[in-house]
Order: structure tokens, then sequence, then C-alpha cells
């Protein structure tokens, strides 16, 4: 394999494989049942706190995906990876669970319906996050609590609307086809993040997370419903074909 744009490492679980030429190719085998991921990023072996990108930057790219519409999620940008404990090689990602953080591009097929996150229904989209900075401590507890309301029809919409109110989003879905190549970018900055496909402006979100963040790329077979309507679930998706998502051109440069 050669070498990763960045200095990214791949992470390829339940047959997911990454594949390094003149790009990038994720690719998810047909008949997963389990769960399968094919993945770059630069979160591997860092702490949160050391993570490598704060703003001022931008970050450009070029991309497709195999299908219109896979199946689970895609994408690519940046995050603190909230959830990575015991995941990885050598136990690079072995940190608590985080408040999500996230500023990419990212699509969820049905069921996905993030909505508690700002993120409403399934579909291609811009998407900036900005969870509380609660620590582990108040955060997991907070998260077991959500879950147990969220099966409880009479209280779950007030007590999770009063939740969300602490998280910053802002999103924009996005018109163009995912299996055919288009440009992306996205430009960070303190006091907002901006998001163009194809050179045309398509998000501008006010309050984006202050970062340091990760770079992440990724395709996968997962789904998360996190609403005002059903309770708390996630699950994986059965991939009846291959499906593989395709970058070129990427860079990030500071500001």
């Amino acid at each position: 394999m050669n070498p990763t744009p960045l200095g990214l490492r791949p992470l390829e679980l339940g047959g997911g494989r990454v594949w390094v030429d003149k790009g990038l190719r994720l690719e998810l085998s047909a008949g997963r049942r389990g769960y399968a991921d094919a993945q770059v990023d630069d979160t591997s072996g860092r702490s949160r706190s050391d993570l490598r990108w704060r703003p001022p930057l931008q970050l450009e790219l070029r991309a497709r995906s195999s299908s219109p519409e896979p199946k689970g999620t895609l994408g690519f940008g940046f995050w603190n990876d909230p959830f990575a404990v015991g995941l990885g090689a050598e136990g690079s990602r072995r940190r608590l669970p985080a408040p999500p953080q996230a500023l990419w591009f990212f699509y969820g097929s049905p069921p996905n319906d993030m909505a508690l996150a700002g993120m409403t229904g399934p579909g291609w989209r811009a998407a900036s996050l900005r969870s509380p900075a609660w620590p582990a401590a108040v955060f997991l507890p907070a998260g077991a609590i959500a879950w147990a309301i969220s099966w409880l029809p009479l209280i779950r919409q007030p007590l999770l609307s009063l939740g969300a109110r602490a998280i910053s989003a802002a999103e924009a879905p996005l018109a163009v086809g995912l299996d055919d190549w288009h440009s992306y970018r996205l430009t960070w900055r303190g006091d907002r993040a901006d998001f163009w496909v194809d050179e045309a402006h398509v998000l501008t979100a006010p309050s984006p997370p202050a970062g340091p963040l990760g770079f992440v790329a990724w395709i996968d077979n997962q789904y998360a419903v996190a609403s005002f309507d059903a309770p708390i679930r996630f699950g994986v998706l059965e991939t009846a074909g291959a499906q593989m998502l395709e970058i070129e051109r990427l860079a990030i440069e500071h500001l």
C-alpha cells in the first residue's frame, strides 16, 4: 500500500478495505452483516487535546461514491472521534467517550435519523455540530439517562428537547448525486464555517466546534436513530453489493 495523503492511517474493520493509489478508495464488500468500516484518519495514537487541526484552515477534495444511495453512512471532514473506546490497532483509540464535535460532509441512509444532534433524517448534507464540552464523568451518565428517557413516550419529547438545546448545530441538504464526481470545500474559522460544493456556497455554520479536531473519511454500514419520535438505537445494515467511497486531490491548508 502506498503512503496515505497527509499521513492518514487506515482503519479496516469487518471486511472494509482501504486502497491507496492516486487517491483513496474506501470499500465495503457485499454481504456484510456485522459492522464493517473502511476509514482513514489522523486521530489514532493522539489524545483529543493533541488532535492536529484548529481554525483557521481550509479543506478541499473531490469525491464520489459507487452508489447514489449506499447502505449505512459515509463522509469526510473533521471530528473529535467521540466514541472510540477499544477501536483501532494496538490500543491506539482507548479514549473515554466525549460529547461529539463535527464539521463535515455526511451521508446517512435510512433509517439514520440524528435529530437530537441537529441532523434531520437520512440524506447527504453539509453539517456542523458543537456539543457542550462535558467531561466523561458527566457525559456518560447523561447519555445513559437520555437513552432511558427515549423509551418513555410520554416524557421523551419535552425532556430530550431540553437537552438538545445545549447543542449548536447547522446543516444543509446537498442536491448533488453521491455517485458523481464533485468538488467539496470547507473553510473553518473561529466564528464560522462555510461549505461549498462545485464552488457553490451551500452552508454557513455560525458556531462551529472550537477544535482541536482530527480529519476522517469513511464508509460503513451502520445506522443510528436519536430522534424525538423514537427510542435511541443503533445497528448495522446488510450490504447487498460492494460499496465504495473514492477521494482525490485531498488538501488541508492553514489560512
